[in-house]
């Protein structure tokens, strides 16, 4: 899972969402350094990374792009399972996208001293360009695929990326709609995480 999605399964705690969004950023033990409701973030981004990588839909989904991304195929669906979730965001959230990136851009910022320095670095780009809610279009997500393909050792094969996902396109939606029900059912069950959902009665 990719920014957008911690932070939707982070529910209604603001520490936990900070936690949750910085924990690709602390290692090991240093989340004992931060306050326990940060910790509890980012422990609870791990464990949400953990289930996300032994979920079988997961490892369909990284199949389909294995032969050109190998052991990055599961960054590449991180990403894409984002763009899912943004494109889609009327069926997880009572708030609009826009809202929701607004409230938890101003939750980041009034936490920012405490957010380690590579976040601190990337933020204000995150927010000024508008990145949660570019996610819902495939050139948004393309966009940040390409831009974290320079920052880092993932291949810059955005194009390939973009061609096997629109390939793809319904297989993998579906697929997505159902790992959604598992995580969401997941952080709710087994840690009592509160997410605003649509009424899906309504109109009924």
């Amino acid at each position: 899972m990719n920014y957008l999605a911690h932070l939707y399964l982070s529910g209604d705690n603001e520490k936990t969402l900070v936690g949750n969004f910085i924990g690709d950023y602390i290692k090991g033990n240093a989340y004992q350094s931060f306050p326990e409701s940060i910790q509890s973030g980012i422990l609870l981004h791990r464990q949400i990374d953990t289930y996300t990588d032994s979920h079988p839909n997961f490892k369909v989904a990284k199949s389909l792009f294995r032969e050109e991304f190998g052991l990055y195929s599961g960054i590449i669906i991180d990403f894409f399972y984002d763009h899912f979730l943004a494109s889609n965001w009327n069926k997880y959230s009572d708030l609009t996208l826009r809202n929701f990136a607004k409230k938890a851009h101003a939750i980041l910022l009034s936490n920012f001293t405490v957010l380690p320095l590579r976040v601190q670095g990337f933020l204000p780009f995150l927010i000024q360009n508008r990145r949660l809610e570019s996610y819902a279009n495939i050139s948004g997500i393309l966009e940040s695929v390409k831009i974290m393909s320079k920052y880092s050792s993932l291949p810059d094969k955005t194009e390939i990326a973009g061609k096997l996902l629109i390939d793809n396109y319904d297989l993998l939606s579906e697929n997505f709609s159902e790992f959604m029900t598992d995580i969401i059912s997941f952080v709710s069950s087994y840690h009592k995480i509160n997410l605003q959902k649509p009424d899906v009665t309504e109109g009924a």
